[in-house]
């Protein structure tokens, strides 16, 4: 059902709206939507306008990130938009300022985002298709190259 068109035209303004309100209701600690995946919520600035967005996401958590937060713990965001034509607005602001922070089962998390390219991309498009068979759906249903981005957290602050 998730990697079915009438998902892709309504998930986008159902799903992030529902998590927004878990989210609030339960002080940071649950989203709705990981009953289905893990998930996330991204503060990132805009980059157009220069104001925060908090944005819902599904997430692929890598090395130890499936616990806490810390060192040696990374995130994999999928730019997949349901399989939509465009890229996610949030891509764009990631790309203009990688630096941002998440939400992650209740810890706020300072991260720093890199957009994946070439062999990198590669294996960790494997993985998330292996994590999440859907996401194979939503690249055939569209001519651009699905974005992934790692989110590794940020050291404590130089002194």
């Amino acid at each position: 059902m998730s990697a079915s068109r009438g998902f892709a035209r309504v998930a986008p303004y159902v799903i992030p709206a529902l998590d927004r309100g878990v989210h609030r209701l339960t002080r940071g600690r649950r989203l709705l939507s990981t009953a289905m995946l893990p998930g996330l919520i991204l503060t990132s600035t805009g980059a157009r306008s220069g104001l925060p967005r908090r944005t819902p996401l599904a997430c692929m958590p890598e090395g130890g990130a499936g616990e806490g937060a810390g060192a040696g713990r990374s995130w994999i965001l999928v730019g997949s938009n349901f399989g939509r034509p465009g890229h996610p607005a949030w891509t764009h602001n990631l790309l203009a300022q990688p630096r941002v922070s998440i939400s992650w089962r209740g810890a706020d998390v300072a991260v720093t985002a890199v957009l994946l390219e070439g062999e990198e991309r590669a294996a960790v498009w494997a993985a998330a298709l292996a994590f999440w068979p859907p996401y194979a759906a939503y690249q055939r249903r569209i001519s651009r190259e699905i974005r992934l981005f790692r989110l590794t957290p940020d050291g404590p602050p130089a002194e």
